[in-house]
């Protein structure tokens, strides 16, 4: 069905629907005239074929066609087009407390989590749709799903240090923002799946206990890849403090949710976490302009116009 985008336009008609009117009156009124003060036979014997009816209106009306058409394509003439839309979706959640400035982890816990994360986002097939959320005393959406992973890809290298783990925190920011994912018409919640980077030890905020228990009861599965050593140490206020990794945690989140445990993440390895996905498609409403269409169409009317009236006539109308 087509519509308009600029309505308004559509005003644009009324001087052509007005310039028809003024032919179609004077056609008449002409016709009349002939009639009262011509001879009509003598006409007749004079030229017997004439200019038939058809002939003699066919270059106004193809006129007329023209310039309606022309004015119609102000108005933005489109039609409605459903878009195919996958709404899979990969949540990042990465930890940015100052324990990652360790360099247990050439070069460092936070370097070497950044560009797991990065190789991670590459590979990812590009219809689905990926988000990050950063994470110390609280869980914040960096960047809310999106299919521009270039915008993610930025935002990872841009990421800054914080005081505080809140590792809960950020599993229920991630479920959030899944949820805000637009249905476009399709069924039920979007397949989804989370991915966290951390070092482990949670030190604010809700457990992660509650948080796997909120992932597995919405069916997102957690996959979590921790960073660190046993012998991982940061300097703190002055102060060198110990900052072992708490891998017990992270791989409870991870099997209590259905996910993955990793210590070493590979990009080949961390292709599991989206590779039994699935698929969700969802659709939008676009409007697709044909105004091409319209201003083709009357061009192509206008010179049916010129082309009859020059060969009936030799005359342009």
């Amino acid at each position: 069905m087509i519509r308009f985008v600029s309505p308004w336009w559509l005003f644009a008609v009324l001087p052509v629907l007005a310039l028809a009117g003024l032919y179609v009156w004077r056609q008449a009124r002409r016709r009349a005239f002939a009639v009262r003060f011509s001879n009509v036979d003598l006409i007749r014997a004079v030229a017997p074929g004439g200019i038939g009816p058809a002939r003699r209106h066919a270059p106004a009306v193809a006129l007329l066609l023209s310039l309606l058409l022309l004015a119609l394509s102000l108005a933005q003439p489109s039609i409605d087009t459903r878009e195919p839309l996958e709404r899979a979706t990969v949540m990042l959640a990465l930890d940015v407390s100052l324990s990652m400035q360790a360099d247990d982890v050439q070069p460092s816990r936070l370097l070497a989590a950044q560009q797991a994360a990065k190789d991670f986002v590459a590979q990812l097939p590009r219809p689905f749709n990926v988000g990050l959320v950063a994470f110390a005393k609280s869980a914040n959406v960096v960047v809310s799903p999106t299919k521009d992973h270039s915008a993610v890809l930025s935002a990872i290298d841009g990421l800054t240090l914080a005081e505080a783990t809140a590792t809960g925190e950020a599993v229920f920011v991630c479920l959030d923002a899944i949820s805000g994912v637009p249905a476009d018409g399709a069924q039920g919640p979007p397949p989804a799946r989370i991915v966290l980077l951390s070092d482990g030890y949670r030190t604010f905020g809700r457990s992660t206990e509650e948080a796997a228990t909120a992932a597995a009861q919405a069916n997102v599965p957690v996959s979590t890849i921790a960073f660190g050593t046993d012998e991982g140490t940061v300097e703190i206020n002055g102060t060198i403090q110990r900052v072992p990794v708490d891998r017990p945690a992270l791989q409870e989140l991870a099997e209590s949710t259905k996910g993955f445990f990793y210590e070493a993440a590979t990009a080949e390895a961390l292709r599991q976490v989206y590779q039994d996905m699935g698929s969700s498609i969802g659709f939008r409403t676009i409007a697709k302009e044909v105004v091409r269409w319209f201003v083709g169409i009357g061009l192509l009317f206008a010179l049916a116009a010129a082309g009859m009236s020059l060969l009936w006539t030799s005359r342009l109308p």
